[in-house]
């Protein structure tokens, strides 16, 4: 999602909310960053993970390779330490930086981290974080995270401040179905017909219906199509001679191929004004 950009004369300059991103291009991007909650969940869910698989190797693998006198009762010490290492700073690092900002518990909570600039994070985005993480989340008990993303706007805990990153909202909502066009028996009616002067207000009931007619009981359904055709009838001309249904998915068709082709018309114009190709955005060449 981008919104327009104005330049003014020390460079770009845009009605930039908090939770967008000026990119290089001077467009804005609608990067929605998770909430505290769900960042909470995720990294409770990591955590939980990774004392799983720490207590299981040590209380099973380690203490097996101990009883098989394989490992010494002096080296239990090194080998915990080493472990502890492993399953809380090396394993958080290794995944974050293959999986470019994802883990299990990430993607149970729905996000993954990104640089500031909404870009993927790298090794040292993940290093700096894992270290620090030791501290804030493990070492605190995610006190210290908890703490600092209360008072941030991104729920940024202190590795993503120090590292330059922020947990972005990974799953976005499913898009509608596309809108259905003119239905075939009307369609050489659709090429003549006027529906221009239909109040707003009638318009919004008409697309309303016809988006959501499917969904309605029958009886209800022929019944509020009758009653709108009543209401849409003086506006349109010519009439088809059609049910009340047919008569309404046609208007809205209609309405909205119409209105479609205005905004294309009108970026098409305004791309050109801007000394750009109205069809692919590169610009077009000065005449001398």
């Amino acid at each position: 999602m981008s919104m327009p950009v104005t330049t003014g004369p020390r460079g770009p300059r845009a009605l930039v909310s908090e939770d967008e991103v000026l990119t290089g291009e001077a467009v804005a991007l609608d990067l929605q960053p998770i909430g505290l909650g769900m960042r909470v969940l995720g990294g409770f869910i990591d955590a939980v993970l990774a004392w799983a698989l720490y207590l299981a190797v040590l209380l099973w693998g380690v203490t097996s390779l101990i009883d098989a006198g394989i490992l010494g009762q002096e080296t239990f010490q090194i080998v915990a330490i080493v472990l502890l290492v492993v399953c809380f700073a090396v394993l958080p690092i290794t995944v974050e930086t293959l999986t470019r900002g994802r883990s299990l518990g990430k993607l149970a909570a729905g996000g993954r981290i990104v640089r500031t600039d909404g870009g993927a994070i790298g090794f040292r985005h993940a290093f700096i974080r894992g270290l620090v993480g030791v501290l804030e989340v493990y070492m605190s008990f995610g006190g210290i995270a908890l703490l600092v993303g209360v008072f941030t706007p991104r729920a940024q805990r202190l590795g993503d401040l120090v590292a330059g990153t922020y947990s972005e909202r990974a799953r976005r909502p499913a898009l509608p179905p596309p809108a259905p066009g003119v239905p075939e028996p009307l369609a050489a009616w659709a090429e003549i017909a006027d529906v221009a002067r239909l109040p707003d207000r009638l318009d919004a009931q008409v697309t309303r219906f016809a988006a959501g007619a499917s969904r309605m009981d029958p009886n209800s359904r022929a019944r509020i199509a009758a009653e709108l055709a009543g209401d849409v009838r003086p506006f349109v001309s010519p009439v088809p001679n059609v049910a009340p249904e047919l008569l309404l998915e046609g208007v809205a068709a209609v309405r909205r191929e119409r209105d479609r082709a205005a905004l294309r018309t009108e970026r098409e114009r305004a791309a050109v004004l801007g000394g750009e190709d109205p069809m692919t955005g590169a610009p077009l060449a000065r005449q001398r």
